[in-house]
C-alpha cells in the first residue's frame, strides 16, 4: 500500500513573518527556493504516481524545484481562506481583540469577509484523501499544498476532527509522511527536512 508525503511549499515573505497567506498568490523567496532545491533528492527516494499541486505559485514552484512533475493541480489543496484576516499575523490579530486569538479554536474574522471555517476546509481535504485513497494500491502521491490546509488534511487522515490539525505544526520547506501501521492510518514521519 502506498503513502501520502505531504509536502509544504519553501519560505515566503508571509510565512517568514507570521502573515495568513490563503488566497494571496505570494513567491517563493531564495531561501524557499533552496529548501525545495534541498528536498529532490529525499523526494526522488519514491515512486510517485500522482502529485497533486495546489494552484498557488508557491506550492507549484516548490514542486518544480524538489524535483516532482505534477499530474494535476487541486483547488482542494489551496490553503485556508482567512477572510479579513489574510495579510494579518496572530500577534495582530490578538492585539485587536484583546486576547489571544487562535485560527485553531477562534477560526476567521466574522462579518463581511468571513473567510472558511476549519469544517469547510476538512470537507475539502476529505475529497483529497478519497482520491488519493483510490490509487494508494498503484503507488505513492505526493501533495504539495500550504500549512494550514496539510495540517488539517493530516488529522482527516488520522480520523480526528479539523481542530486536531493544530497538533501538526509543518514548517515552511518541510514534508510529512501518511503511511500506514497495521492497515491502519498512521503518521510515520513528520517536519522532515
Amino acid at each position: 500500500m502506498g503513502e501520502i508525503v505531504v509536502l509544504r511549499h519553501g519560505q515566503t515573505e508571509w510565512s517568514r513573518s507570521g502573515q495568513h497567506t490563503g488566497v494571496t498568490d505570494v513567491p517563493l523567496l531564495p531561501e524557499g527556493e533552496e529548501q525545495a532545491r534541498r528536498l529532490a533528492p529525499v523526494l526522488g527516494q519514491w515512486s510517485f504516481t500522482r502529485v497533486w499541486v495546489s494552484p498557488r505559485q508557491r506550492a507549484a514552484r516548490t514542486a518544480e524545484l524538489a524535483g516532482l512533475v505534477p499530474t494535476g493541480t487541486d483547488e482542494d489543496l489551496v490553503e485556508l481562506d482567512y477572510g479579513g484576516y489574510e495579510g494579518r499575523t496572530t500577534a495582530e490579530i490578538s492585539e485587536e481583540l484583546g486576547r489571544e486569538w487562535s485560527i485553531w479554536r477562534d477560526g476567521t474574522v466574522p462579518g463581511a469577509t468571513p473567510g472558511e471555517t476549519l469544517d469547510d476546509v476538512g470537507t475539502r481535504v476529505d475529497r483529497v484523501l478519497t482520491r488519493a485513497r483510490e490509487v494508494l494500491d498503484d503507488g505513492d502521491v505526493a501533495l504539495v499544498a500550504h500549512g494550514h490546509v496539510l495540517r488539517v488534511l493530516t488529522a482527516r487522515w488520522l480520523g480526528l476532527d479539523p481542530a486536531a490539525g493544530s497538533l501538526f505544526a509543518l514548517p515552511a520547506g518541510s514534508y510529512g509522511v501518511l503511511g500506514h501501521e497495521h492497515r491502519r492510518p498512521a503518521l510515520t514521519g513528520w517536519g522532515l527536512r
